[in-house]
């Protein structure tokens, strides 16, 4: 498969040649799905709390004898039946991360890619990078890419500039070929990947 590569006025300044067996294959949503699903759950805080009935305020005498009143008998005002008692097994601070293997979070990243290149998405250019960490020139430069809405920068190393300037614009983001992800591509309506990001993927996700 041939690509085009513009330089950062959108003109065409050479073509780059890419294996048909990375970019080029079956494109598996099952794999793209899981890899998602993944990252999401190793994205979430799990900061949910709830208190027990050691935590929540209260005395821990008896309310009353346990016979002769006619009541029913209990044994603490924190006690889960009564309001503002504790709560029984309800949601502590915990991980959502688990591990997926390595070879299907490449396969779903490959999968991705590949959608995005069959439905031309994917623009490919010879640099990302503005002279100033200046929202305004971030702005100008996506404008001449036509990469409107939410979008995609990636390279091997985001110039600094850069990743400070589209901090401001919404739906752009930018990422590194290491950090790369199935939903950060999925996610993007719009991939802007540098050539030599793009050699970098084709090198690791071939292998």
């Amino acid at each position: 498969m041939t690509l085009d590569v513009v330089d950062s006025q959108n003109e065409k300044v050479g073509s780059l040649e890419v294996s048909d067996t990375v970019f080029g294959g079956r494109v598996n949503t099952d794999v793209i799905w899981e890899a998602v699903v993944h990252q999401l759950a190793c994205e979430r805080r799990g900061t949910h709390a709830t208190k027990t009935r050691a935590e929540v305020s209260g005395t821990g005498k008896k309310p009353w004898r346990q016979k002769g009143t006619g009541r029913a008998r209990v044994g603490s005002s924190r006690n889960p039946l009564w309001r503002a008692g504790g709560i029984v097994f309800g949601p502590r601070p915990r991980s959502y991360a688990y591990r997926l293997p390595k070879k299907m979070i490449r396969g779903a990243l490959r999968a991705a890619l590949t959608q995005k290149f069959q439905d031309s998405e994917v623009l490919v250019v010879d640099q990302l990078a503005v002279d100033e960490p200046r929202t305004r020139h971030a702005a100008e430069l996506l404008g001449r890419l036509e990469a409107g809405g939410k979008t995609l920068l990636v390279d091997v190393n985001p110039d600094s500039n850069l990743s400070l300037a589209v901090r401001n614009i919404t739906g752009v983001r930018m990422s590194s070929t290491s950090q790369l992800g199935a939903r950060d591509v999925v996610d993007a309506g719009r991939v802007v990947v540098t050539r030599a990001a793009i050699e970098r993927l084709e090198q690791v996700l071939g292998s």
